[in-house]
């Protein structure tokens, strides 16, 4: 409970600058002049120990001397001085702070030294800061600005968070003659302490933000960052900018997949998992703040294209359709609409072509029919300036009629002269306006990008094996079995053994170590077979010399094995060979090679990979990736996005693979992602997928030891189902009971519960008159992050389905150690001891996840609630603001 542990660095009500001067060009002076004149809403005091007075205004020598409480201090002075600064900020109880001072780790070992104490030092006072070598912070709805930028902002609802100072200079200077405003702007340095994660815990719940902007240079924690994105995500647009996007990820990878995997493909997955946006340029930062500053939400992606001449029409087509952006196809009202208002000549479709002599009245009219169709997500409005048209005048009314809908309108006047005035106005009327058509359709296409990722983000898989579990624990020994020979690649046959394990089906393998064994074996399998060479050394056989494909004789059998060996010895000298694999000569002549795999990305952890298999897979650079866990919408999505999908599909001669069946190997690839955390890289190159279904041919896995905590998916960026805690129970009565954690899916019963709950009871769990669960709401409580919060709710089977007769929930606080709960059981269900099994279950998962301390507030006429707390172990007190609230808790 409380307010937020970043409360006193965004909305700080006094400021101390450690560092403050009068020398015109020093930071300090810079950013004790930026808070005089930005209109603080609080009380600014500099720290110069050296003057008696700095810009007119008393110094102090030291907080002991100034004696007041600080909510956040600013420091700017050398980086040796600093530990020291931070020791005295806790001896004064200051809980926040910005280093903008350069010197740490970008240094070298005596920085790190440096920034080491620094933290320390912090951590023992409680002290969070941004920095160090940062630009600093602003918040311009308080006048809260503590940079050294000069030229502040005005307020506005975009928040801006970048690793790099001198982006946040550029946007800012841009944004002001452009009339974009913002709601805070942090640039985060080289995150010391607070990163992206932390940022975004803020400004998710901030009512000033309504969407994020992101410069990111690296991620310093997956877990963290991932977990705050889909937060945040949700709720509000989150655009992100990277760059280093050619840096290899993976450059000693092992496999096929660990090849094609880079670290760009991955945090692209990333992202649009997260449910954000990814920018490619920094132009995308600029456009983009634009439209996000106007407000627009996308609820489609069908544009509709309207301008004065056919070129820049064409251009923005062309621009639309190299971003799979469709064009809206125009009703016959709409188009009935359109020839009333347009001269005979214009285009009869979309693009709608007004023609060059355009009036602002027909620019009106035309708007108004285009946005009035239910088939039309967004509108572009394009204007050129030929002879008899009148920029501003069509600016103004564009701004008119756009006010009267909800749906996107962006506009392009395109040159520069004699379309100022019309930008000026259309900036003025809250519409995003860019140069070029190319660029107003990369804005809108952002827009729809974040519509379409919010599909992605509502997916929380479940456990797919309830029926056929997987064998982890077999799995787990043939892993500990190789490391403990000190082997890291597992042979072929251990390989599809995993995949055995984990039910994927594969061709039939076996090791010999003789040309006359190699010939019994074929023959017991039945000819043709395949042959590969079996070497821990050797990622790609066929390059090699290592692979003879289609023998179908004895004599070729024993032939084939001495060519393999003498062509590896040869080509690969170095390698070890431990005999050679023979398997069954898979004849499937509708089937497509696919590869399927796992890459470790060393930022976010597992990748899943699909794309065009066989011997030209790095060649085809065909794949795309996707973090862990899967489902089937997020296989399919996965599926889709590479080439080799369009032949999965019937054509010619061939019928359609078994997607299904394709889909359960991805899905089963994923459970080994998540459920194995030794697996490096697996590569099932070929998988062969035909109408009858999937087969691996060939397998290949890369274990390695990990260094397991108290968290079974550490491993993962994204916390996947915890199918651990599915638990039953079974009434005095008879009637049996699941308590699990609720999912994406349960939105139907979670608000089929609430709206059955009495008046009073919902009263006592909402604290206000409530009838149902808004959309927000239902989103809220049904799509959790299983990371750093949980819900369990109590089933009963009714009808075929589940009814929902309790739920309990934890979410945790900021400070990762404290979390708030609620619980709440159906009224006809009560006084059975469902609350108490779901207040256990909570309790436990808190307690195993870390948690401290569980908290919340009940209605002091709740005496019910009050009296069942106080038997599980709570304190109950009296809130200090609002005599009618108790405050209730409990050390874990």
């Amino acid at each position: 409970m409380g307010q937020h542990y970043l409360k006193r660095l965004f909305e700080p009500k006094s400021v101390v600058i450690f560092g403050a001067s009068d020398r015109p060009d020093a930071v300090g002076a810079l950013v004790f002049k930026n808070m005089l004149e930005s209109g603080f809403k609080g009380d600014v005091y500099p720290i110069n120990p050296k003057r008696d007075t700095v810009q007119g205004q008393k110094a102090y020598p030291s907080l002991e001397a100034l004696g007041k409480t600080i909510d956040l201090a600013v420091i700017t002075t050398p980086a040796p001085t600093i530990p020291a600064i931070i020791e005295d900020c806790g001896q004064h109880g200051v809980k926040a702070a910005v280093i903008i001072s350069a010197g740490f780790r970008e240094v070298g070992p005596q920085g790190m030294k440096l920034e080491k104490a620094v933290l320390e030092n912090a951590r023992r006072y409680g002290i969070r800061f941004i920095g160090p070598n940062c630009l600093g912070i602003m918040r311009p709805d308080i006048g809260l600005d503590v940079t050294f930028n000069k030229g502040g902002a005005k307020p506005g609802n975009v928040a801006l968070v970048s690793q790099s100072g001198a982006i946040c200079t550029a946007i800012l200077d841009w944004a002001a003659p452009n009339g974009i405003g913002f709601s805070a702007v942090v640039s985060t340095g080289i995150s010391a302490d607070l990163d992206f994660g932390d940022v975004l815990d803020y400004l998710v719940n901030d009512p000033k933000t309504d969407s994020i902007l992101l410069y990111i240079e690296g991620i310093h924690n997956a877990r963290s960052f991932m977990s705050a994105v889909r937060a945040a995500s949700r709720v509000k647009p989150v655009l992100a900018l990277k760059v280093g996007r050619h840096t290899s990820g993976s450059k000693a990878a092992m496999s096929h997949t660990g090849a094609l995997a880079g670290a760009d493909d991955v945090f692209d997955a990333a992202l649009r998992r997260a449910g954000a946006v990814r920018g490619m340029r920094i132009g995308h930062l600029f456009s983009n703040a634009s439209t996000l500053d106007a407000g627009f939400r996308a609820k489609g992606e069908r544009l509709c294209i309207l301008t004065n001449g056919g070129g820049p029409g064409v251009m923005a087509s062309d621009r639309a359709a190299d971003l799979g952006i469709p064009l809206a196809e125009l009703s016959e009202a709409t188009i009935a609409r359109l020839n009333e208002a347009l001269p005979p000549t214009w285009s009869h479709g979309n693009p709608v072509d007004v023609i060059g002599d355009a009036t602002a009245e027909r620019y009106a009219a035309a708007v108004d029919a285009c946005l009035a169709d239910p088939g039309v997500d967004g509108l572009l409005v394009i204007l050129t300036p030929q002879a008899m048209t009148a920029p501003n005048e069509v600016a103004a009314a564009v701004g008119a009629i756009a006010r009267q809908h909800k749906k996107p309108v962006l506009c392009s006047w395109m040159g520069q002269t004699q379309v100022a005035e019309g930008r000026a106005t259309l900036v003025e009327a809250g519409l995003p306006t860019f140069h070029t058509p190319e660029a107003a359709v990369e804005a809108f296409a952002s827009l729809t990008a974040y519509y379409r990722n919010q599909q992605l983000l509502l997916q929380a898989p479940g456990p797919i094996w309830q029926s056929v579990p997987p064998d982890v624990e077999g799995a787990r020994l043939i892993i500990e079995g190789a490391l403990a020979e000190g082997r890291k690649v597992l042979s072929e046959s251990e390989s599809k053994a995993i995949l055995g394990c984990f039910h994927i089906p594969s061709a039939r393998a076996v090791v010999v170590r003789s040309p006359n064994e190699a010939l019994v074996q074929a023959a017991s399998m039945g000819l043709p077979v395949a042959m590969k060479i079996n070497s821990p050394d050797i990622t790609h056989k066929s390059d090699a010399g290592g692979v003879r494909l289609g023998i179908n004789t004895a004599q070729g059998v024993r032939s084939a094995y001495n060519d393999i060996v003498t062509a590896v010895r040869r080509n690969r000298p170095e390698a070890r060979i431990d005999g050679i694999t023979v398997e069954p000569m898979l004849q499937r002549p509708n089937g497509r090679e696919l590869l399927v795999g796992i890459s470790t990305d060393p930022v976010f952890g597992p990748v899943i990979t699909f794309g065009a298999g066989g011997i030209t897979v790095e060649v085809m650079g065909d794949r795309a990736v996707m973090l862990p866990p899967l489902n089937r919408f997020l296989a399919k999505d996965l599926i889709q996005r590479t080439k080799v999908a369009k032949m999965l599909a019937a054509f010619r001669h061939m019928p359609a693979a078994d997607m299904m069946a394709l889909e359960n190997v991805l899905l089963r690839v994923s459970e080994i992602a998540c459920e194995l955390p030794w697996v490096k890289e697996l590569d099932i190159n070929p998988l062969i997928v035909d109408d009858t279904g999937a087969i691996a041919v060939d397998a290949r896995v890369v274990v390695d030891y990990h260094n397991a905590t108290h968290e079974r998916y550490d491993h993962m960026a994204i916390y996947p189902y915890p199918n651990q805690l599915v638990s039953r129970w079974q009434l005095p009565d008879g009637t049996d009971l699941v308590i699990r954690p609720i999912r994406p899916e349960d939105a139907e019963i979670e608000q089929e519960f609430v709206r059955k709950l009495s008046e009073q009871t919902k009263y006592f769990r909402f604290m206000q008159t409530i009838d149902e669960l808004t959309p927000a709401m239902l989103a809220r409580f049904t799509q959790i992050d299983y990371d750093r919060e949980m819900a369990f709710i109590a089933v009963v089977e009714k009808d075929g389905g589940e009814e929902e007769i309790g739920v309990s929930r934890y979410v945790t606080n900021p400070d990762r150690t404290t979390c708030e709960f609620a619980v709440v059981v159906s009224d006809a269900w009560q006084r059975k001891g469902i609350a108490h099994r779901l207040m256990d279950a909570l309790i436990e998962t808190a307690r195993s996840r870390g948690l401290r301390i569980m908290e919340g507030e009940v209605l002091a006429s709740n005496h019910d609630m009050l009296s069942f707390v106080r038997a599980l172990g709570f304190s109950v007190s009296t809130s200090v603001e609002d005599p009618s609230i108790k405050y209730v808790c409990k050390e874990l």
